[in-house]
């Protein structure tokens, strides 16, 4: 006979003397059971209930009963490790969301006010956006887009990735960012562009029947301000993917375990909503106090950092990592270490040719097309080691000169405001030089303008090592 206990937990009993009781009775029982004790894990505090549950344990081991304990959490107390057996069972796969998505579609297409436009792409599309709900999760979603307006369509992929949105914001230490730049927002980086662009199918069903591994991760080093985290905005765009932040400080805990706990769950939710871009901002802050670790902090930092690297290498599931950084000197070396990595991207300052597309999208973006007129070259003579956020600084800066005097945005408010900008090159000249001498045979120039240079660097370093050898 197979008896269950269920409601055993906080909803059901007020006092923990309740669920004592319940474990003497399991213990003296001498019925063939399967006992399933349900959201108890609020009582792991107690002390006494840990220490009756290892007697459960031995007395469960000397007879036919079985102990199933089931949990949304994740906190074992150490007294019980060894007795406890763990089972994840993983969010609905595509196969099982398929299926799901197809009895919904069932249920209503007789139905003759009710639209179904959906071919293989877009179903590809919604069940993807789908990965990381639970079956219920992902019934509601499907269900609620078409009574939204009577039909399911290529539209309603948005909606289920608002669906998603919702429950990524609930971790607390993952940050669902909506994407609305595009790639011809960015003003150079050509040879970026193009590498992201290359790739931006790489995840899809035909990819992986040509036999084609995902790509793992990018990381762009480079002066700051100069669309490294614009770029991370418009891969989501290109790539048609949700971009999940990573705010690294959030993962540390002043509780013991609970920093491991946390960087384990990021995994978890980013390989449940795969496939996603999960996003570092700067990351040399992120993980700065890794060598000093042990003496600062008693080695969290480093075993959240170890955990951190350890999955980049291994992960097999199609979570691209895209890392900014700006001193890559505060980053430890193994973070660089081939595998880790499909490339890395030197993003300097805008050349002339881009300092003039960037201008012209910015213009253009705040409603001033023709304010350079013909001379918008001048304006990128002018701004010779400006980055492209200074040179978007400078336009709002003439804009507010222009509004202030009631008239249209001209040349001279530009020229003005270009004047009146110090740019961050001028201050960190050593910083920026230092910063180009790494990068120049270590990574991949992001602008055309740079690759001449980037390819002559690499025939000089083989024609070195041709003449140590």
């Amino acid at each position: 006979s197979t008896t269950g206990l269920g409601m055993l937990g906080a909803a059901a009993f007020d006092e923990s003397m309740d669920l004592m009781q319940t474990l003497d009775h399991i213990i003296k029982t001498d019925e063939i059971a399967i006992y399933v004790l349900k959201d108890i894990n609020p009582f792991f505090e107690d002390h006494k209930v840990v220490r009756k549950l290892r007697d459960v344990y031995a007395a469960a081991r000397k007879s036919y009963k079985n102990i199933l304990i089931l949990s949304t959490k994740f906190n074992i107390p150490d007294e019980l490790n060894k007795e406890v057996t763990v089972v994840d069972f993983p969010f609905p796969s595509l196969p099982e969301l398929e299926k799901k998505l197809d009895e919904i579609i069932r249920s209503v297409e007789a139905n003759p006010n009710i639209q179904i436009n959906i071919n293989p792409e877009v179903k590809e599309q919604l069940l993807k956006a789908a990965l990381g709900l639970t079956l219920n999760e992902a019934e509601n979603v499907f269900a609620k887009a078409i009574v939204k307006d009577k039909t399911l369509d290529e539209d309603d992929v948005q909606e289920v990735l608002f669906e998603k949105q919702q429950h990524i914001r609930k971790t607390g230490i993952l940050e669902y960012c909506p994407v609305t730049e595009k790639i011809d927002e960015i003003g150079g980086l050509e040879i970026l562009k193009e590498w992201l662009v290359k790739r931006s199918k790489a995840f899809s069903f035909k990819a992986k029947q040509f036999g084609l591994p995902s790509p793992k991760g990018v990381l762009l080093l480079g002066v700051q301000g100069c669309g490294k985290s614009l770029c991370s905005k418009a891969m989501a765009s290109i790539w048609n993917m949700p971009l999940l932040r990573l705010d690294v400080g959030r993962v540390f805990s002043s509780y013991m375990g609970s920093s491991e706990e946390n960087i384990r769950n990021v995994i978890k939710i980013s390989e449940s909503v795969a496939p996603c871009i999960l996003w570092i901002d700067e990351v040399e802050k992120a993980f700065a106090g890794v060598k000093s670790s042990g003496s600062s902090d008693g080695g969290t930092t480093s075993r959240v950092f170890g955990t951190f690297i350890t999955w980049l290498q291994e992960k097999t599931s199609p979570v691209f990592v895209i890392a900014t950084a700006n001193d890559i000197t505060s980053l430890p070396p193994e973070f660089l270490r081939k595998g880790r990595f499909d490339e890395i991207f030197f993003v300097d300052l805008p050349s002339l040719k881009e300092r003039e597309i960037i201008f012209d999208i910015q213009l253009k973006k705040y409603g001033h097309p023709e304010a350079a007129g013909s001379n918008i070259q001048v304006l990128a003579q002018r701004t010779d080691g400006y980055s492209g956020a200074e040179i978007e600084q400078i336009v709002i800066a003439a804009m507010f000169d222009a509004f202030d005097t009631n008239s249209e945005l001209k040349l001279n408010h530009l020229v003005k405001s270009i004047q009146a900008t110090v740019p961050l090159s001028r201050t960190m000249t050593e910083d920026i030089e230092k910063l180009r001498q790494w990068a120049k045979y270590r990574a991949r120039p992001a602008s055309m303008h740079n690759e001449q240079l980037f390819v002559q660097s690499q025939q000089h370093k083989r024609a070195k090592g041709d003449l140590l050898h």
